[in-house]
């Protein structure tokens, strides 16, 4: 076997034995649902899928993807095994761009590469889209220094959508400057591999009305005791603190996360890999962007991209631009550990190191993530709705975006039941609104906009708001004894502790698609 393939063979095995370290009891059997990793048994191919469902198509395609691949597998494989392939993609690609004639080098930047606060905390928020795109980087930039299978390297971000492709776009194109014919190929392959989210976006009546506020909702964040700055430096910095590993604020360990971050920095800046140049710029403007969100003039600039076009919020969560830096320290702390050590097996023990500095990434960061079932409850309200032949949409309370269900042990998660009621010709219409803080970023989707005054009422007319049935999958008792009183003209037709479904077997307003 060449020693290129050995290596590579060497790194996915490395990255499969990292990716089991981290996900834990996530890999039991169920699915993982975190913040916005929501996978749901059999889902159908709707509106939703497509990004065509009212807001920005941010689901596409990564949504139509899973759809497809649980049509073969169950959708409980499917998630696990994207989950995995992000750390074997990662680690792989890391190892295979670095320039070594060693084994032992190129393990310890794949490693680095999957094993960072960065992914850490990507994965805590369930932005497996996200990093699906991450771990093709190093594929991309490989495929764009030698001009070739650049389509096949961009796939995973491809599928990834929205922001991954914009995360790759920032790091490829750096890399093929000054070659201008690889530049414009490359464009024109991102472009074309973001049509899946752009022609969506393009066919909706009206143009997506970006909140400013989630700027400021979505800035980076101190989650070390070095500031925003210091934790961008560092991989972190991301907005949510539900999103941090346990114990990662503690001094030791933020320390050496900041200096291992920086060494491979400072190790990759003096080497002689071909594409330093262009990826260091890449690295730059991604830190730039990030910190940007810092400063109250950063945050002014994005609000003015905002009026200009809808589309630019992707730069809110701005912390997702630092991956270029990543994977120069990845390379770099790759290149220093073949320069300093002559002996194979203690460079491939640096490796672990990664690991020693960011011990709570493991088992699923120490219990946040897990594997559960969804309730019989949901299946027989999903049947009820999905062999229903009569006109209506569903609506889902209460009207928040984010739920905390007992069956999930608690954790937070973007409500599910789009996906999982998901049925051609049917909207399921749930809130996408965020809550940071005492902030709200209000939704971009008309109807929701529309559906919120309605819903102001003390007895609003969801019939006549074009809803047939009416699904209740959490709330307060106060909340649920509001909701009895809304729907007192409704059937109940699942009643279950776990979730009510409501049906109005009237007459349904038809409701025009936004």
């Amino acid at each position: 076997m060449p020693h290129t393939a050995r290596a590579g063979l060497a790194a996915a095995l490395l990255g499969l034995a990292l990716g089991c370290l981290a996900l834990g009891p996530a890999l039991g059997w169920g699915f993982t649902l975190l913040q916005d990793m929501v996978f749901v048994p059999d889902p159908a191919f709707s509106a939703f899928t497509f990004g065509l469902a009212g807001g920005a198509a941010r689901v596409a395609p990564s949504d139509a993807v899973v759809t497809a691949l649980a049509h073969v597998l169950p959708a409980e494989l499917v998630q696990k095994a994207i989950l995995l392939g992000i750390f074997v993609l990662g680690c792989s690609g890391a190892a295979l761009l670095l320039p070594s004639e060693s084994l032992g080098p190129r393990l310890v930047a794949g490693a680095f590469y999957v094993w960072n606060p960065y992914v850490a905390e990507r994965l805590l928020i369930g932005q497996w889209a996200l990093l699906l795109g991450y771990a093709g980087l190093p594929w991309v930039v490989r495929a764009v220094w030698s001009g070739r299978r650049v389509v096949l390297a961009v796939l995973p971000a491809a599928v990834g959508g929205f922001a991954a492709m914009t995360v790759t776009a920032l790091t490829a194109l750096p890399v093929a400057v000054p070659r201008w014919r690889t530049v414009a190929r490359v464009a024109v392959v991102l472009a074309v591999f973001s049509l899946p989210w752009l022609v969506p976006t393009a066919l909706r009546p009206q143009v997506i009305d970006g909140d400013p506020a989630g700027v400021d909702a979505f800035a980076a964040r101190a989650d070390t005791p070095f500031g925003a700055v210091g934790s961008l430096l560092s991989l972190g910095g991301i907005w949510n603190a539900y999103a941090v590993p346990p114990g990662y604020e503690t001094v030791v360990g933020a320390v050496a996360r900041l200096a291992l971050t920086l060494v491979g920095v400072v190790a990759f800046l003096r080497s002689r890999v071909p594409y330093r140049r262009g990826l260091a710029v890449a690295a730059g403007i991604g830190l730039a962007v990030a910190c940007a969100g810092v400063s109250e003039p950063g945050r002014a600039a994005f609000k003015q991209l905002l009026e200009v076009w809808g589309g630019f919020a992707v730069f809110r969560d701005a912390q997702q631009y630092v991956a270029p830096l990543a994977l120069m320290a990845a390379l770099g702390l790759g290149t220093l550990a073949g320069q300093v050590a002559r002996q194979r097996a203690w460079v491939g023990a640096l490796a672990l190191v990664p690991v020693a500095v960011l011990p709570t990434m493991a088992w699923g960061s120490l219990g946040r993530l897990g594997a559960v079932s969804y309730p019989a409850g949901w299946t027989a309200a999903r049947e009820v709705v999905r062999h229903d032949p009569e006109a209506g949409d569903v609506l889902v309370l209460p009207f928040e975006s984010y739920r905390r269900f007992p069956w999930n042990g608690g954790r937070a998660v973007l409500d599910p039941a789009q996906r999982f009621f998901a049925t051609p010709g049917r909207r399921v219409v749930s809130n996408d609104a965020v809550r940071v803080g005492e902030l709200v970023v209000r939704s971009e989707d008309p109807r929701v906009q529309r559906l919120e005054h309605v819903l102001e009422g003390a007895s609003p007319d969801l019939p006549g708001a074009g809803f047939r049935y009416v699904i209740v999958d959490a709330g307060t008792p106060e909340e649920r004894q509001r909701f009895g009183w809304w729907l007192r003209g409704a059937r109940a037709v699942v009643d279950t502790a776990e979730l009510r479904l409501y049906r109005f077997d009237g007459k349904v307003a038809r409701v025009t698609p936004d």
